[in-house]
């Protein structure tokens, strides 16, 4: 029982590490959504959004607002100087207001109706937050782009290293083979010498692309935050052409545009509407709204106003035209970058379609010319055998082999990242 237990325990931990040393296509994607810096603006947007709707939404709190005041004037209202000898004749004497006069009030106002413009507010913040949205998510998207581009580019290399060595283990084994017929006579140095320097230019070959290698996958492990090692990156499974309409958060990103466009018209439309509200005074000073009173003391008072307020900015309407016209022509514009966009792509589909196709005619007969090459190498090398061709003609039917079997890999991997980039192109 406990074996079975260590068993099933190395089998798990054996998986775990060959998971671990493996990367895929979306493995990457996922790594480098989560470590690109761009991915920390979604939050930030969201934050801002919620203040701006905040802020929307406080129009409708009652504003209150506290004053307070301090004047002197050069003249106050005061009675006839017949009325004030009458009455200073029956012993009443009335100085009048003060010049020097005080203020301490409170006054309230509450929005009964803004013409629309919170709401309108509310609408350009939403609006707003969805084209910054959108914006991010064509970010993150050409960053997918860049990865595939780099990961496809490490599968190119890996297949030109791996098709170079096996060029390089041909060569040595032929060199073996002359190097024997050498020793027996057959064969003279140079037959070596040729295959020797074949095999070292083969190497500086190798080592070029290995260096390629190791630099994209540098710059892929800087996307996605870690270093690859000695991780292999997986080939992403053949998927077919993809049928349909465009999905690409570009067009997302125009409808944002557009929807914002539309917020700023109502913002515009508002301004020009009547307010309507309450409102409510007070105030404790000298003097009060009683003038009489105050005319015949200086004692400070508490005074109170209550009312409904209409107001209406007529100005607002000598620049709106101009201003619904300007929002419209923008929008036109956005629909003609949509436009081109939408061409470009098109454009775009189609040559990859046309590649695809190209890619998969070529593929069809690959293996064929691949079998024949390998065919007449063997042949060469059973010629060289018997003396009948020299090392010069084997090695070009080596480089027939080896070009047709590198010329295969290659279309393969490539048909893989056009079938891809079509996927990408259309987001599908």
């Amino acid at each position: 029982m406990k074996k079975r237990v260590v068993v099933l325990c190395l089998g798990l931990w054996c998986g775990l590490v060959g998971a671990q040393a493996q990367l895929t296509l979306d493995d990457c994607r996922q790594m480098a959504r989560e470590h690109y810096p761009e991915i920390r603006q979604y939050d930030l947007i969201r934050q801002t959004e919620s203040y701006n709707l905040s802020n929307a939404a406080r129009a409708w709190i009652p504003q209150v607002a506290l004053s307070a005041q301090a004047t002197w004037q050069t003249d106050v209202p005061t009675f006839p100087d017949v009325l004030t000898g009458m009455l200073a004749r029956q012993g009443l004497e009335i100085p009048g207001l003060q010049k020097d006069q005080y203020k301490v009030g409170l006054e309230l106002n509450q929005t009964i109706w803004d013409g629309g413009k919170s709401a309108a507010d509310r609408g350009m913040a939403r609006a707003e937050a969805a084209e910054q949205r959108s914006t991010a998510d064509v970010e993150m998207y050409t960053l997918e782009g860049r990865i595939d581009e780099l990961y496809f580019g490490i599968l190119l290399l890996d297949e030109r290293i791996a098709q170079t060595r096996l060029t390089q283990d041909l060569l040595r084994s032929n060199l073996a083979k002359v190097e024997a017929l050498q020793r027996n006579g057959v064969a003279m140095q140079s037959d070596a010498d040729v295959l020797e320097a074949e095999l070292l230019t083969v190497g500086q070959q190798l080592g070029q692309f290995e260096a390629s290698r190791e630099s994209y996958r540098n710059m892929l492990g800087l996307f996605i935050g870690e270093a690859l090692g000695d991780r292999t990156l997986l080939r992403p499974a053949v998927v077919e052409p993809p049928m349909g309409g465009n999905e690409r958060p570009e067009l997302s990103l125009f409808a944002a545009r557009i929807d914002r466009l539309a917020a700023q018209e109502r913002l515009v439309k508002s301004a020009s509407m009547p307010r309507l509200g309450l409102f409510a005074q007070g105030y404790y000073g000298y003097p009060g709204f009683d003038f009489m009173q105050g005319m015949m003391n200086d004692n400070w008072s508490w005074n109170a106003l209550l009312g409904v307020k209409l107001s209406w900015n007529f100005g607002a309407y000598y620049t709106q035209k101009n201003n619904l016209d300007k929002l419209r022509n923008s929008r036109l514009q956005v629909e003609v970058q949509r436009d081109i966009f939408l061409f470009n792509t098109q454009l775009q589909s189609t040559q990859e379609n046309g590649n695809v196709a190209r890619l998969r005619r070529a593929l069809a007969d690959d293996d064929r010319i691949v079998a024949l090459r390998r065919s007449v190498r063997e042949a060469a090398e059973s010629k060289l055998r018997n003396g009948v061709i020299d090392t010069h003609d084997l090695l070009l039917k080596i480089t027939d082999e080896a070009n047709a079997s590198m010329a295969r890999s290659m279309r393969e991997i490539e048909l893989l990242k056009t079938l891809y980039e079509l996927k990408h192109t259309i987001n599908r």
